[in-house]
């Protein structure tokens, strides 16, 4: 299974949670800090739990955000 890391501009997040809605895993939610024009940003809750499956970035209106996938050895 892959695992995902997600990396989000702050100073491009406008706080919307679009981002936060439409992933699948729960894994995005705001910290609660603010960037330089005062959004409050977000970034990953529970990053164990992202798969990479990019959600986050295609409904982000701002292109704050990029994924990154990495295949998990599987364990035998």
């Amino acid at each position: 299974m892959p695992r995902g890391t997600v990396r989000i501009d702050e100073e491009r997040c406008k706080g919307c949670g679009l981002c936060i809605a439409a992933c699948p895993q729960q894994v995005l939610g705001f910290s609660g800090e603010l960037n330089h024009s005062g959004y409050n940003v977000v970034h990953m809750e529970r990053p164990s739990a992202c798969v990479g499956c990019a959600f986050c970035a295609m409904t982000c209106p701002d292109i704050a955000i990029e994924v990154y996938r990495q295949k998990v050895p599987a364990q035998s």
